[in-house]
């Protein structure tokens, strides 16, 4: 299992669509904090003002807010739109689908039978993707306030930590619904769909109108996407320690038996 691991890995290191799934990662982090960073321009405000635009008492205030924001309190709102699991989701789907298209898993599942150390290493493949997405996306946001003449009060590195953990279990989880998805459907079209509804909001808040039409319980407050946005800072309650830590579990379970199931078939 330890050489599949390093296998995959090495294949990740390798893969052109990894650097490109972190590179757009970074790209749309410092284009959103550089938006921020003009919204929150005291000068580009009395510009909008001189050309007639209706600044408020709110828009000031929010741009004061901006300005008084700790790093760690900036980090959480450039990361709460659940754009991360999107990114996660996405480059998973691309990358396990190749397996099936390259014959690699016909090469490991039937030429050399060892199908359960297969999803052991994937389930923890996802680990790595979804913590390198992680990983950039925190520093970038970090980092791009500072190119962009945004300087937020230092927060404590172990709170960082704390909240880059806590931040990552999501992604993981998706990833490794990512995973299911590709194993079950031996292509990345579902995965990628879902994971742009799901980590977007759409399945959220259409499950917030089911909901409310027939007067359930509010479901969608245990959905991934509602989880990220509601994270407290730097570590979640212990009612959402629970569930990031149900969907992470729930998910490797999927995973494991649609893979398992679907590798019965020779025809991979």
């Amino acid at each position: 299992m330890i050489n599949l691991v390093k296998m995959d890995v090495q294949r990740l290191i390798r893969s052109r669509n990894f650097y490109i799934i972190l590179a757009v990662t970074a790209g749309l982090l410092m284009m959103l904090v550089c938006l921020v960073a003009t919204v929150a321009d005291p000068e580009t405000m009395d510009a909008m003002q001189a050309q007639g635009a209706d600044i408020t008492g709110d828009d000031l205030e929010m741009s004061q807010h901006i300005h008084n924001m700790s790093s760690l309190d900036f980090v959480h709102e450039c990361l709460n739109s659940g754009f991360l699991l999107i990114i996660t989701g996405i480059g998973m789907s691309i990358h396990v689908s190749g397996d099936f298209s390259s014959g690699y898993i016909k090469n490991i599942c039937f030429a050399r039978p060892r199908r359960r150390d297969y999803v052991i290493s994937k389930i923890l493949l996802a680990g790595v993707y979804s913590a390198a997405v992680t990983a950039v996306g925190v520093v970038f946001a970090l980092v791009s306030s500072g190119l962009f003449g945004l300087h937020p009060v230092a927060s404590p590195i172990l709170s960082i930590l704390q909240y880059t953990f806590w931040r990552w279990l999501p992604s993981w989880a998706v990833g490794l619904m990512a995973l299911s998805l590709a194993a079950m459907t031996r292509s990345s079209v579902l995965g990628i769909t879902l994971a742009v509804l799901s980590g977007g909001g759409v399945i959220a808040e259409l499950v917030s109108l089911v909901c409310q039409r027939l007067h359930w319980p509010a479901l969608e407050q245990y959905l991934l996407s509602s989880l990220a946005r509601m994270q407290r800072i730097p570590l979640p309650d212990a009612r959402q320690m629970t569930l990031i830590l149900g969907c992470s579990i729930g998910w490797a379970a999927v995973y494991t038996v649609v893979s398992l199931l679907s590798m019965e078939k020779r025809d991979i």
